[in-house]
């Protein structure tokens, strides 16, 4: 049922003794960039034999869990732990008062407590860390630790922390970022507009879902540090946060990365890392910290929350004029990443279409709720969900086809933000949309009414739905910020063979940045046996594997340490061989001439020694926004996906089934085509969760209400539709490679595709996400 075309722009412009996960990945005979090559964990993990972070083990360790407040806000009036430590096995109990360093930490501002000081702003706020033999014995001990809470009324609601009817939930206000952007004359603008539609839509709390739950093992060090094995996205970032909090100098604590299963955000902000180095300097022990599911919900942040209101207006032949937009994000009760997700949000507020004149304001708001962060897309999700659901009732209110609406608009090289800079790279809407509209429909048949396999419905009131939706986010990190990434690559003879080791912090999470930095150097070494070794922080800075630019930056560090190996080995051929070094080229494990053939082997070239060379590289330098106006170049790249969703609904029911959800994306360059399909699958799979099921519930005190996979839904296999997929390669000019980023684009378009055919299906609203069946249900029963 899969289709999956690849499209190049030339012919389709027109149209230690710790048992560790993975010592070291490698892989014999490395395919090409380009091509599809396995993965070096790959069958580990389909097999079941991959060890994740919570499988770490060593002799002696003891286990840790944490005691987390079950209010939303209180104060803490005492904590006594005696009768937890008077428990057989119990080795302590750790509170505020044991922090060593710094007391709070934080990815942008360092608001948020290792362990609560004298108040808890959210429920599962960690309040005091229990080790024990064994992880039974932690949990009993954690019910007998007393702690005496004065609770307080809880700060629930976004839009009245905004507008000051609620208490603060923090001393300096409840506004972390406000966002403006002012491009073109609004005022003149809407009195050129014809038709002005506006609209109120709403995105709820979004969780990763990630499989493998928060875990760490920590290591006291002789030399009085600590060694930290931990599931991670950035390990530098950690580190920063981590050694103030633990009073020790930055080279006293080493992290590695141990095996993640799955990420999406989740895992920027710390967990355990922190915790577990405590107990491990305290007790001068190895300690273990594994969450289960429940805590897992409490113990990382989730995709923010959002209110907005968008106003479009156009001309009467459906040309945008101008968009007025205003978003308000509830970033919980600490800041995390907040003030750049509001941020992002903002810039793509407009979607991917030419819009001359705009008015945005953005506001990211603390409450009592969990604290909100990065999750795939950030930002870029809500508001593209805004955009795309407002151009459907812009379409509806012109009497135009939407698809034609987004056509007639569509941004192109060349076209000015927003933000006033100008796009400078390949900005192939059009194609994308074109592509969806001549694939054929999916057939209408039995086997695809709503309700699954059960056939809960017998298809009377079953209606057919389509929708369309694209977006558009910036890859890598932007508004001035010096992106950089590390790789030190090394190439040496082992029996008889040459070697490559390739290592960087490059934090593999699933994507595949793995096999990719092993394509490159077999690539540009021309060597077939290719080692990637553990990522950790005994290398220089790979930043984040965050924001689609994973495999930009790194493969732009390990590119580059090859190359300057490869003039080295060239260099050396042509002393041994007399010819031209330009004239000489490395494949196969040799040096070979113009023509490919073999002239001397690299193993002779290399000897006994040890080349090796690190490379640090950097991305073109991006600007910050201006704090009254929002303009400046922010953003050194843009990548686009384009969803199209066809869907049954049994109106009475509310039942829906997703018939299929094709796709098209520009991607670069498809570094790993296999790995670049399995990106755009899992992000169309994130955005149907977040179109029809996924949602964290809050009651009215901010606790949360499904915090298991039994009450927090997510896809199944049953859900999951067919997903055509073409992938076009628009190659960009300033990228490694000309590739562009994936994983993030296609939860920006799947989300609004499968709303708006929802619409399209039903003729109802629908501003809010996820949609329930009750939504359509009850909405579709006469008044």
């Amino acid at each position: 049922m899969r289709d999956k075309s690849l499209h190049r722009p030339d012919t389709r412009a027109a149209a230690g003794d710790v048992r560790t996960p993975h010592p070291s990945a490698e892989t014999e005979h490395a395919a090409g960039i380009g091509r599809s090559t396995p993965r070096p964990d790959g069958a580990l993990k389909v097999t079941g034999q991959f060890a994740y972070s919570s499988d770490l083990w060593v002799s002696g360790m003891v286990w840790a869990t944490t005691l987390r407040s079950p209010h939303a806000s209180a104060r803490i009036r005492s904590i006594d732990a005696r009768k937890a430590l008077a428990l057989d096995g119990v080795h302590t109990v750790l509170t505020h008062e044991d922090v060593p360093g710094a007391k709070t930490y934080g990815m942008k501002v360092a608001d948020q407590p290792v362990l609560a000081i004298d108040e808890v702003r959210y429920q599962g706020e960690p309040v005091a860390l229990i080790a024990a033999d064994d992880p039974e014995t932690a949990r009993r001990a954690a019910k007998l630790v007393q702690v005496d809470y004065e609770l307080l009324e809880p700060v629930t609601d976004p839009q009245r922390a905004l507008d000051g009817t609620a208490r603060d939930v923090h001393p300096g206000g409840n506004l972390v970022r406000h966002v403006k952007i002012r491009h073109g004359d609004l005022a003149a603008a809407r009195e050129r507009a014809d038709v002005v539609v506006t609209g109120e839509y709403e995105v709820g709390m979004q969780d990763q879902a990630f499989l493998g739950p928060e875990s760490g093992l920590a290591l006291p060090a002789e030399d009085g540090g600590v060694e930290l094995y931990v599931s991670s996205q950035w390990l530098h970032k950690d580190l920063e946060q981590i050694a103030p909090c633990l009073g020790l100098p930055a080279d006293k604590v080493r992290l590695t990365l141990a095996g993640v299963g799955g990420a999406f955000g989740g895992r920027e902000d710390l967990s355990v890392h922190v915790h577990a180095c405590m107990l491990a300097l305290r007790l001068g022990k190895p300690v273990k910290m594994v969450y289960n599911r429940e805590e897992s919900f409490f113990g990382h942040v989730h995709r923010h929350p959002a209110k907005m209101h968008y106003e479009h207006g156009a001309t009467r032949d459906g040309k945008l004029v101008y968009v007025k937009a205003k978003l308000v994000m509830d970033g919980g009760a600490y800041t995390s990443t907040s003030p750049v997700v509001i941020a992002n949000a903002c810039y793509f507020v407009t979607g991917a279409y030419e819009v001359p004149h705009a008015e945005i304001d953005g506001f990211a708001v603390f409450s009592n709720n969990p604290p909100c962060g990065a999750m795939r897309g950030f930002g870029a999700v809500q508001s593209a969900y805004g955009c795309e659901s407002n151009m459907d009732k812009l379409a509806r209110e012109l009497g135009m086809d939407p698809l034609e609406l987004r056509l007639r608009n569509a941004m192109t090289t060349g076209t000015v933000l927003p933000t006033g800079q100008a796009v400078d790279g390949p900005a192939p809407v059009a194609e994308l949309l074109a592509d969806l509209r001549n694939r054929p429909l999916p057939p209408a048949g039995a086997d695809l009414l709503p309700g699954g396999l059960s056939n809960t419905t017998r298809g009377e009131g079953v209606r057919r739905g389509v929708g369309y939706a694209i977006g558009v986010k910036a890859i890598g990190y932007s508004g001035g910020v010096d992106d950089i990434s590390t790789a030190r690559v090394a190439v040496s003879v082992t029996g008889g063979r040459p070697s490559v080791a390739v290592h960087t912090a490059a934090a593999e999470c699933g994507q595949g940045i793995t096999t990719v930095q092993s394509q490159i150097a077999a690539t540009e070494l021309g060597v077939s046996r290719v080692v990637v070794l553990p990522a950790d922080t005994r290398i220089g800075d790979a930043g984040s594997a965050s924001a689609s630019r994973l495999t930009w930056m790194s493969s732009g560090a390990v590119q580059g340490a090859c190359r300057e190996l490869s003039r080295e080995l060239l260099r050396r051929a042509a002393e041994r061989t007399g010819r031209p070094a330009e004239s000489l080229a490395l494949l196969d494990d040799h040096v070979v001439d113009p023509g490919g053939s073999p002239l001397v082997s690299i193993s002779d070239i290399v000897g006994d020694d040890v080349l090796e060379r690190v490379f640090e590289y950097h991305h073109r330098k991006t600007e910050t926004i201006d704090p009254e106006t929002g303009q400046g170049d922010a953003h050194i790249a843009f990548a686009f996906a384009a969803h199209r969703a066809v869907v049954d609904v049994d109106v009475e029911l509310g039942l829906v089934k997703v018939v299929e959800l094709a796709t098209a994306q520009d991607v670069g360059k498809a570094m790993n085509p296999l790995s670049v399909e399995g990106q755009i699958e899992g992000g169309s799979a994130q955005g149907l969760g977040l179109a029809l099921m996924e949602e964290i519930l809050l009651d009215e005190q901010g606790r949360v209400r499904n915090p298991s996979f039994t009450d927090y839904l997510i896809p199944t296999i049953l859900d999951v539709p067919p997903m055509p997929i073409s992938v076009f390669e628009f190659p960009h000019p300033d990228s490694p490679y000309g590739l562009n980023g994936v994983g993030e684009p296609p939860t920006l378009s799947s989300t609004p595709a499968i709303v708006n055919a929802l619409r399209d299906a039903t003729g109802l609203a629908l501003g809010r996400v996820p949609v329930r069946p009750d939504d359509i249900a009850l909405a579709a029963q006469p008044s």
